[in-house]
């Protein structure tokens, strides 16, 4: 695409006063790089995947206040994370992290186990023993 024809239309992108880099062609069709606003098919995808996590956030707290799961899972996904790199980050087996998301097993936790989550969700130790604060 020619330079001029870089998409400027509106997204989230703009509003944090970001700007995405792109390769266009100059008017000597060499590459340049040129920097973007965004485009409304990125802007609609990008919203839909903000929602979608907002939705499991939601989701995860509720059924840790239900005590369905722990708090672990809601940090895993309140820092968009999933179970294989929350795994990594924590140094544990995935079997592990997912049975630490059942609160029986979460309430017999090693001061240990819990420092290492809450260094991982950059947390206190009171806030990942109770999302409510």
């Amino acid at each position: 695409m020619k330079k001029s024809e870089v998409p400027q239309d509106k997204s989230n992108l703009e509003s944090a006063n970001f700007r995405e880099l792109c390769y266009a062609v100059d008017e000597n069709g060499a590459y340049i790089t040129a920097n973007s606003s965004g485009w409304d098919p990125k802007t609609i995808a990008l919203n839909n995947a903000i929602k979608e996590i907002n939705e499991r956030i939601a989701i995860a707290k509720n059924n840790v206040l239900n005590k369905k799961t722990s708090p672990i899972e809601y940090y895993m996904e309140l820092h968009k994370m999933d179970l294989p790199i929350l795994a990594s980050y924590v140094g544990m087996w995935q079997w592990r992290v997912k049975r630490h998301f059942k609160p029986s097993v979460f309430k017999k936790l090693s001061q240990k186990q819990l420092n290492k989550y809450a260094r991982v969700f950059d947390i206190s130790l009171a806030q990942l023993q109770d999302i409510e604060l």
